[in-house]
C-alpha cells in the first residue's frame, strides 16, 4: 500500500525562505535598519542605553549626574550632568552614526581614556526610541535637538544650566518583536539601578543621585577620600561593610585598591564580586582568578568571596575595544596583572593580628602605612591610607621559626617530652594587674580554657574566644611554608620507629615520591612486604602521631601524583600536615601555653582563619556583655 508524503507547514515555510534568498540581489542596507540592529548590541536594554549615557556624562568632567526613571527606563531614562556640555553646532553630529569627539586616529583607540568612544550610542538609542538632548556650553547659549525613527529633528534654542540633559523615551515601543524580549518594570529597575551602583563605585569623586518614579531612591555623595573606598562602603551596605579589609597596593604602573571580604564573610553564591579596570566596571576571568587564587589558603571548599576592586593601569597596557558593550578588556601583560591582584588581595587578607589591632584610627601597621579604622566599627568609618606600598614577601624567618615553641600533639597517657625539644611555653600565672589593653597584644591575655577546646582571654575591648586547634593549625601551617619556600624543613628523628602496615598505593608514594618526602623532613622505608616504617618527621611536627602523619602525607602525594603537581598543590599537603600536628581537643593548657599561642597568632599572617577557611577568634565587646546582662538599662 503506498503512502502519500504530506510535507509540513515548517519545511514548506524554509524552502520558501531559501528561494528567496537565493533570488534577492545585494544591497546596501537602510541607515535606520543599521542604526535598529545595532541597537541590538549597543542598547539591548534599558540598563545598557543608561550606561552608555553615564558614559557620556562622566567623560564630560561631571561633578554631579542625576538619574531619572520610569518603568524601569522603559518609558522614560533620563541622566543630567554638569559636564562641560556640547555646543550648538555639534550637537546633530551626537545623535549621528560614529561621530565621536573622544578619539580620531587608530593611536587614539589604543590608548583610550575615556569611558566611551564608539560614536554609535546615541544613534542607536535614536533609532529604537524618542531622544532629546538639551545642553549648554560655558560661554555659549543653551540649545535642544530631538529624534526618533532615526530622524533628527530642527536645533531649537533652549534655556539650561551648563551641562548636558539627555532623555530616552519610549523605548522599543515601535518595535513589538524587541520590546516583548525585555522583563517587567521590576525586573528592568533592577538592572538599572546595578549599573548606577557601578558607575558610582568606579567614580567616587563624583556625586550621584537616582530618582526611580518621581521618588528620590539612592544618592551618594563625593567622596575625596585617598582610595575612594567609603564610597565602595556606601554603595556595598553595611553587610559588606563589617566584614571588609581595605587593599592598596601599587606594582610598577599598575595599581590596586578596594574592599575584600574576610573568608567568614564567603557566600555560596558570588553576591558581590565587582572588578574596574580604568574605572570601566569589566568581567575578566583573569582579574577573577587572581582574586580566587588569593583565597585559596583561606576559603573552605567551593564559597565564593565577596569583593570590589578597582585596577588602574595606562591605557596602552589594556584593550577595551574587545565588546561593543565594552564590559570585556584584553591585557597586553594579563600574567602579570594576574599576579598583582593575586598578591594585592593576599597581602590585604594576611596582615598579622599585631598589624591591625583595633586601636582606633591612626594607628600604623608593621611595616609603617597607615592603618585604617576597620569598616563598619562605626557608622560611616572613614577609609585612611599612606602611600601606597610595595608588596611584601609573607614568608617568616626560618631563624625566627626555629625559635619559636614546638608544635604540641595529642595528649597521650605515660607520653614524655623529648629532652632535646623541651617545651618553651612555661608554666606561669597570669598577672591579673598586666595591661591587657597593650597595642602589641589585641589579643589580651589568657584567663581560662572552656571544655578543652576554646581558650578565653580577656582585652581592652571585651572577652576574645579563641578555637585553639584551629588557631595552632594556622601558626603551623603558616610556619611549615615559610620553611617549605626556603627548603629548610627541619628533621626530628624518631628514636623509635614507628610501623604500621601499608597498603599498595601507600608503598607505590614513598617509592615514587622519595625525594619530595626527604624535602618535607620524613624518612619512610619499607619494613616487610606489606609495612613501612616512619623513622623521622618534619621537626616542627615532632610530636604529631607519626603514623597517622605519615599516612595522610601518602595519601595526598598518591592523589596529587607527579611532582609538577605537588609543586602547584603544596598548601593543600601542607596545610594536611598542619592539622595533624596541630594541638587537639581535649588537650589540657597551662596559662603560659595559652599565652604563648595568643602571642604568634598576633605575629602570623592570616590567623583571623584556619586553613579551612574557619574563623580561629571572636571578640565580644563589653558593650554585648553589658547588654546580656541588661547593664545600665
Amino acid at each position: 500500500m503506498m503512502v502519500a508524503s504530506v510535507e509540513s507547514p515548517q519545511l514548506h515555510a524554509d524552502s520558501a525562505a531559501r528561494d528567496a534568498r537565493e533570488s534577492a540581489p545585494i544591497r546596501p542596507l537602510p541607515d535606520t535598519l543599521i542604526s535598529q540592529i545595532a541597537a541590538g548590541e549597543v542598547v539591548e536594554r534599558p540598563a545598557a542605553a543608561l550606561r552608555e549615557l553615564l558614559d557620556n556624562a562622566l567623560d564630560a568632567g561631571s561633578s554631579r549626574i542625576i538619574v531619572r526613571l520610569a518603568q524601569g527606563g522603559l518609558d522614560l531614562l533620563s541622566v543630567e550632568d554638569d559636564g562641560c556640555g556640547i555646543p550648538p553646532d555639534e550637537l546633530a553630529l551626537a545623535l549621528a552614526r560614529h561621530a565621536t569627539s573622544k578619539i580620531a586616529t587608530l593611536d587614539d583607540l589604543e590608548r583610550a581614556q575615556s569611558l566611551g568612544f564608539r560614536g554609535e550610542a546615541l544613534a542607536a538609542m535614536a533609532a529604537v526610541a524618542e531622544v532629546e538632548i538639551v545642553s549648554r556650553r560655558a560661554g555659549q547659549p543653551g540649545a535642544s535637538i530631538s529624534a526618533a525613527a532615526g530622524r533628527i529633528g530642527a536645533l531649537t534654542p533652549a534655556a539650561a544650566a551648563q551641562g548636558t540633559v539627555v532623555t530616552v523615551k519610549r523605548l522599543f515601543h515601535d518595535i513589538p518583536a524587541r520590546r516583548r524580549f525585555l522583563k517587567s518594570p521590576p525586573t528592568e529597575t533592577g538592572w538599572c539601578v546595578e549599573v548606577f551602583k557601578r558607575a558610582a563605585m568606579a567614580h567616587p569623586h563624583v556625586a550621584f543621585s537616582l530618582w526611580q518614579d518621581g521618588r528620590a531612591s539612592l544618592q551618594y555623595a563625593a567622596d575625596f577620600s585617598p582610595a575612594g573606598l567609603q564610597r565602595l562602603a556606601d554603595v556595598l551596605g553595611k553587610a559588606f561593610a563589617e566584614h571588609a579589609l581595605p587593599v592598596q597596593a601599587r606594582i610598577g604602573p599598575l595599581a590596586v585598591h578596594g574592599l575584600v571580604c574576610r573568608p567568614t564573610a564567603a557566600r555560596a553564591r558570588a553576591e558581590v564580586q565587582q572588578l574596574f579596570v580604568n574605572h570601566r566596571w569589566v568581567r575578566d576571568r583573569v582579574l577573577a582568578h587572581g582574586v580566587r587564587a588569593a583565597y585559596a589558603d583561606v576559603l573552605h571548599g567551593a564559597l565564593q568571596p565577596q569583593y570590589a576592586l578597582l585596577i588602574g593601569l595606562p591605557p596602552e597596557r589594556v584593550d577595551v575595544n574587545v565588546h561593543p558593550a565594552k564590559s570585556e578588556v584584553r591585557f597586553r601583560e594579563s600574567q602579570a596583572v594576574h599576579q598583582a591582584v593575586l598578591h594585592a588581595v593576599q597581602q590585604a587578607l594576611a596582615p598579622a593580628l599585631s598589624g591591625r589591632a583595633d586601636t582606633g584610627a591612626g594607628g600604623h601597621t608593621a611595616d609603617g602605612l597607615s592603618s585604617p579604622a576597620r569598616p563598619g566599627s562605626r557608622p560611616n568609618p572613614p577609609f585612611a591610607f599612606g602611600p601606597p606600598s610595595m608588596l611584601r614577601q609573607s614568608a617568616l624567618p626560618l631563624a625566627s621559626m626555629l625559635q619559636a615553641y614546638a608544635p604540641l600533639g595529642p595528649s597521650q597517657a605515660g607520653h614524655v617530652a623529648d629532652s632535646a625539644t623541651p617545651n618553651p611555653w612555661p608554666n606561669e600565672r597570669l598577672d591579673r594587674n598586666a595591661d591587657t589593653a597593650a597595642p602589641s597584644q589585641p589579643l589580651g591575655q589568657a584567663i581560662a580554657q572552656l571544655h578543652g577546646i576554646y581558650i578565653l582571654a580577656q582585652n581592652s575591648q571585651g572577652l576574645v574566644i579563641v578555637d585553639m586547634h584551629a588557631a595552632h593549625e594556622r601558626v603551623v601551617y603558616e610556619r611549615l611554608k615559610a620553611a617549605w619556600d626556603q627548603r629548610s624543613l627541619p628533621t626530628q628523628p624518631l628514636l623509635i620507629p614507628a610501623g604500621f602496615a601499608a597498603s599498595p598505593q601507600e608503598l607505590g608514594a614513598v617509592e615514587d615520591h622519595a625525594e619530595t618526602l626527604q624535602a618535607l623532613g620524613f624518612d619512610l622505608a619499607a619494613s616487610g612486604p606489606a609495612s613501612l616504617a616512619v623513622r623521622s618527621l618534619p621537626g616542627l611536627l615532632g610530636r604529631a602521631d607519626p603514623v597517622r602523619l605519615a599516612r595522610a602525607v601518602l595519601a595526598e602525594l598518591a592523589e596529587f601524583g607527579t611532582s609538577q603537581t605537588l609543586e602547584q598543590r603544596r598548601n593543600a599537603l601542607l596545610s594536611t600536615m598542619a592539622c595533624h600536628g596541630a594541638v587537639r581537643a581535649n588537650r589540657q593548657l597551662t596559662l603560659g601555653e595559652m599565652n604563648a599561642l595568643l602571642r604568634d597568632m598576633e605575629a602570623t599572617e592570616r590567623s583571623d582563619q584556619c586553613n579551612h577557611g574557619r574563623p580561629t577568634w571572636r571578640q565580644v565587646s563589653l558593650d554585648e556583655l553589658d547588654a546580656l546582662f541588661l547593664r545600665g538599662r
